[in-house]
């Protein structure tokens, strides 16, 4: 279907940023001249400048925010619109000069002694900051010369170029392929379409589709062990010019986060891979294989119970279902269905999968390929989680502190979804539904916590062996996913070859060390999900606290407002026991 097909009330209205690409061109223009930040270099230590500076800076990357939104909304909409990717790219450049222009303001204000910038911290003129200045005491070691800062931002764009070649290959250069399904009918393979065909009940067409997508990969295997190896690169070059012992420790450092809790993720799995194991061979017992392989992981086990709902009935679940988060909360959903928060339909050209983005001052969006299948009805619910947790942060927090971290940038969209889950589990009478929805709490928590544990351990794995001097190759990447793979899924499945090209095919890979929060995310919001239905509103009040805190902490310290406590081991105890609770449930459903 081409856009222009797909009804408005479907569509989401990127006018709410720029009426026009004229609106546009002109705020362009405008922001072009903000840019010069000279006249503040040299006098951050005289608290007036200060001031001014965080003043004008505040204007400006509001409206480079602004040019940059609509530019990817409007090239998201349609990937061939070579204009929209042309004003993306133009942002995209703003913001590197933008970057470089503000460059000087850290190693500056590193400079000055502990004593102003603890002054600084604790001045009320300057609370929106506090956090901000706070950190730079934290991180005064790795800041560098403001030369030395403003080579280093200056080359922002090229750091993003191998995310970019990997994005262009696997977006635009790929060809998949097509498969024949048991009808003889020609299904042109795409990345939604894979994904909806390894879920499917027909084995030889998941077989097919499995050969023919990893065919492709198998066929680039060189290019894209290249490119993440440049990417790989980079973070090494970034983590030694700074003064960091590891690429994992500037990660984490950069938002925050103790290392520790990566280190007690990967460990916390490890341990509980048993139940894993057992799930995997359960699966086998239940689908009656005498050999399960990789393309079976995601077959279902019982048949006819997936729910398949209109968009608009999946959007009255999803409100109905998060009750528990109370009426304003809902009103928000429904605000955001009815108000052009949301592109809904799958597009020609659209960029594939589904995000939530926002910006302060603007309501969220959210971009969706909706599907009438179970899993994009949790997508709706996990979306707008997103989108709601930047709507609260946004209206309780000043610009400065409204942008929560990357860590917990999952936690509510998984409450939604577990919530939604649970919902459904508590007032279905239909026991086919009951099995097939602990089926699917199972593979949630399987695929969101122990499948990107497992990816974070090759991220941990791949990083290390750069920062000891090893090249990465198709050969040595292929061997150390393919161990991985067999030690999270264990004994009871044929580890396919296929399957050990598997890490060439994900784009959070050329953003290091994200995906552990996918699993820090799940494990949090089950701890949260579990204190709303025990304790109510009191829980309830302190998760809208969490929600409402954005950025203003490190955010070990803004879960604990919600009750989640991630330097303590109970909390990842408390997710691996439910996964074994509900596999038991699931077990005695059979």
């Amino acid at each position: 279907m081409e856009r222009s097909e797909a009804e408005s009330k479907y569509k989401w209205k990127v006018e709410d940023v720029f009426l026009s690409d004229e609106a546009w061109n002109e705020s362009f223009l405008a922001a072009e001249k903000e840019l010069d930040f000279s006249e503040f270099e040299g006098k951050l230590g005289d608290k007036r400048q200060l001031l001014r500076f965080f003043e004008k800076e505040e204007r400006t990357s509001r409206l480079l925010e602004r040019l940059h939104l609509y530019a990817h909304m409007r090239h998201d909409e349609d990937a061939r619109v070579s204009k929209y990717t042309a004003m993306q790219s133009k942002a995209l450049s703003l913001y590197v000069k933008f970057s470089s222009a503000v460059s000087f303001a850290e190693p500056e204000l590193t400079a000055l002694p502990d004593d102003v910038l603890q002054s600084y911290a604790a001045d009320a003129d300057l609370k929106d900051h506090d956090y901000f200045f706070r950190q730079l005491i934290k991180s005064k070691t790795h800041i560098l010369s403001a030369k030395e800062e403003k080579l280093l931002a200056a080359g922002g764009e090229m750091y993003s170029q191998f995310q970019n070649i990997f994005s262009m290959i696997d977006n635009a250069d790929i060809q998949l392929g097509e498969v024949i399904d048991g009808t003889g009918k020609k299904i042109v393979l795409t990345h939604g379409m894979y994904g909806v065909i390894l879920h499917s009940n027909d084995r030889e067409l998941r077989k097919s589709a499995f050969e023919r997508y990893y065919r492709a990969y198998i066929g680039l295997t060189n290019t894209i062990a290249a490119t993440y190896f440049g990417n790989v690169k980079k973070d090494v070059f970034l983590t030694q010019a700074r003064g960091y012992q590891s690429c994992l420790s500037r990660a984490l450092e950069n938002e925050d986060v103790d290392v520790r809790v990566y280190d007690n993720l990967i460990s916390s799995v490890n341990e509980s891979l048993p139940s894993m194991h057992r799930y995997v061979a359960l699966r086998k017992k239940i689908l009656k294989l005498d050999e399960q392989h990789m393309y079976d992981i995601y077959a279902p086990l019982v048949a006819d119970a997936e729910l398949k709902l209109p968009y608009e009935q999946a959007c009255d679940l999803v409100i109905e279902g998060l009750a528990p988060l109370g009426k304003e909360y809902q009103s928000l959903l429904r605000k955001g269905f009815d108000e052009g928060w949301v592109d809904v339909c799958e597009t020609t050209g659209k960029r594939s999968g589904a995000y939530s983005t926002g910006i302060y001052g603007i309501h969220p969006f959210v971009l969706l390929n909706y599907q009438e299948t179970t899993h994009d009805i949790f997508t709706v619910a996990h979306e707008m989680g997103h989108s709601l947790h930047t709507y609260f942060s946004n209206n309780n927090q000043p610009y400065a502190k409204a942008d929560y971290r990357i860590f917990v940038a999952e936690v509510a969209s998984t409450v939604n979804e577990v919530l939604l889950l649970k919902h459904i589990l508590a007032k279905t009478k239909d026991r086919a539904l009951k099995k097939y929805l602990l089926n699917y709490y199972l593979d949630t928590i399987r695929t969101t916590l122990h499948r990107q544990t497992m990816f974070a351990e090759f991220e941990a794995v791949a990083h290390e062996m750069v920062e000891k001097g090893e090249p990465l190759t198709s050969e040595n990447l292929c061997a150390v996913y393919l161990e991985l793979n067999k030690k999270y899924y264990g004994d009871a499945i044929i580890h396919d070859k296929e399957i050990s090209y598997e890490w060439s095919r994900i784009p959070h890979f050329y953003t290091s060390f994200y995906v552990y929060k996918y699993s820090t995310g799940i494990i949090s919001a089950i701890s949260i999900v579990n204190r709303i239905l025990c304790e109510g509103e009191s829980a309830v009040k302190d998760y809208m606290a969490f929600l409402a805190s954005g950025g203003s902490d490190d955010p070990v310290s803004l879960l604990k407002l919600a009750g989640i406590d991630l330097t303590k081991r109970e909390t990842f105890d408390i997710a691996m026991r439910e996964f074994d609770e509900v596999l038991t449930q699931f077990e005695q459903e059979q």
